[in-house]
């Protein structure tokens, strides 16, 4: 069913009004904190809570363990610490006692925020009525079901055992469901074919909620030296859950998934990669009703939701939007099965000279990784002193992909010095697009270093929009008809 929600692009007086509300778990805004190591305890949450967090999932409460060290090992990107980040912690490893008592004492000095407690015990109807009631007479706003932990639990029948097993889900929510007074909202593992089989699962036992994902299998690397998988914990190491930026994108199309999915959908709290306010607002206009953050709060503290707060606010006057439920889901609509993108919308790369700087990048990419659209057969050189750009030079002609593939253009910067003026600037290569030949893959303006260098500009086809399924119905249909006549 299209969307026929609408908004002005006038810019609020007024802040908007960020309030989150899922399943009926309502805090100040929807940045909430994952149950993590920064929601180890009392006194870490009611710090969050001072720095503007709307809500916090308490790291998973159950029968204590011991935890080992080390615990974390990350994925470093271009510059960037912890990108991804890999951890073989458990759960609490603090008394129940001591976390239930906890959570009666943040709620009673922060009755405005969310407090959620992320359970998981042994898979016994007695367990999680026995749980389940400790933590709603503590005080806790919700329940997050921990179906999704990859790693140490779930070799104890735990976490994502029973998270990829739709009936154990489905079984187990169902016992919640039979004792619990508050929302309850199952946590989904992304370590199975289909995430959506454990949302309806969850669905059916009652959830009024869910929250997506869990961290991903993994190991992330291994140390060269010793041979020993990161982390290493005396000599060996095991696989563990994986998280931070990295996973944006994965967690990003689970809960379009999920979202997408009558029989699935419900109220969710999305997780994975989140960092920034843009972060958020992709997560919310998927559909979800609020977020958590795990990764960057280890990264970089408590205070990132400042920023994430402001930015989200701007955004929202900027688009007019006065509350979340204004964009919420917006993007939903617009995903699609390939089968129904239209084949007939074209666009080409398009190169602004003036910010070129002639890396070659575009280049290399096209032909080593594309379609061999961009050519290199112009170029800009010292005239009187100045660098002037030639829009073709004189005695170089623009050629097929073909006749450039068979006679390709020499390396401009290997021409002999007496082509060159004296102390002139080397003569630059300037890439021309190949309109006939540019398929629009947009590969070369995701290389180009130089912001808006390289612009996509649609064609105007002047056909009707026309999908993979039009396309072959008439062409089956034309195919039906040409055998006719014969």
């Amino acid at each position: 069913m299209p969307d026929t929600r609408k908004f002005n692009s006038v810019p609020n007086i007024a802040a908007p009004n960020i309030a989150a509300n899922v399943a009926g778990i309502q805090s100040p805004n929807p940045f909430w904190l994952a149950s993590a190591p920064p929601t180890n305890c009392g006194e870490q949450i009611m710090r969050a809570f001072d720095a503007g967090w709307g809500g916090a999932v308490w790291k998973t409460i159950g029968e204590p363990i011991v935890n080992v060290s080390s615990r974390y090992s990350s994925i470093d990107w271009n510059g960037q610490r912890m990108m991804g980040l890999n951890n073989i912690e458990l759960i609490s490893d603090r008394p129940i006692e001591v976390n239930l008592r906890e959570i009666a004492q943040v709620k009673k000095l922060y009755p405005k925020n969310a407090v959620i407690a992320s359970l998981m015990v042994e898979s016994t109807r007695e367990a999680w009525h026995a749980i389940v009631k400790q933590s709603e007479d503590a005080g806790a706003d919700g329940l997050e079901l921990n179906f999704g932990c990859p790693h140490g639990m779930s070799e104890r029948g735990m976490g994502s055992a029973v998270g990829q097993v739709p009936e154990y889900a489905e079984m187990i929510t169902s016992w919640v469901k039979e004792v619990a007074s508050t929302p309850v909202l199952v946590k989904l593992t992304p370590n199975i074919t289909d995430i959506r089989a454990v949302a309806r699962a969850a669905k059916r036992g009652g959830a009024d909620g869910l929250s997506a994902i869990n961290t991903i299998n993994s190991i992330t690397g291994i140390d060269l030296d010793t041979f020993v998988p990161r982390p290493n914990v005396d000599g060996a190491s095991s696989h563990g859950g994986y998280c931070g930026p990295a996973v944006k994108p994965i967690a990003l199309n689970l809960v379009q998934q999920v979202m997408s999915d009558p029989a699935s959908m419900l109220p969710l709290s999305g997780i994975g990669g989140i960092g920034t306010w843009r972060d958020a607002a992709e997560f919310l206009l998927l559909g979800c009703s609020s977020v958590q953050v795990c990764t960057a709060a280890m990264h970089f503290g408590y205070r990132i939701v400042e920023d994430m707060i402001d930015g989200l606010q701007n955004w929202m006057s900027e688009k007019g939007f006065a509350t979340i439920e204004d964009f919420r889901g917006l993007s939903l609509p617009r995903v699609n099965e390939w089968k129904h993108l239209n084949l007939n919308y074209k666009i080409v790369a398009h190169i602004h000279e003036d910010k070129c700087i002639g890396c070659d990048l575009c280049y290399t990419a096209c032909w080593d990784g594309a379609h061999q659209c961009i050519h290199l057969d112009r170029v800009s050189g010292p005239v009187d002193g100045h660098v002037e750009v030639h829009s073709k030079p004189p005695d170089v002609v623009a050629r097929s992909r073909a006749e450039i593939t068979v006679t390709p253009i020499p390396k401009l910067d290997h021409l002999d010095r007496s082509q060159r003026l004296p102390n002139a600037t080397p003569l630059a290569r300037i890439p021309r697009v190949d309109e006939t030949e540019c398929v629009g893959c947009n590969l070369c303006s995701l290389v180009c270093p130089v912001e808006e260098c390289i612009t996509m500009e649609r064609i105007d086809l002047g056909l009707p929009p026309q999908s993979w399924e039009q396309r072959t119905a008439s062409q089956a249909t034309a195919a039906v008809t040409n055998v006719g006549a014969d």
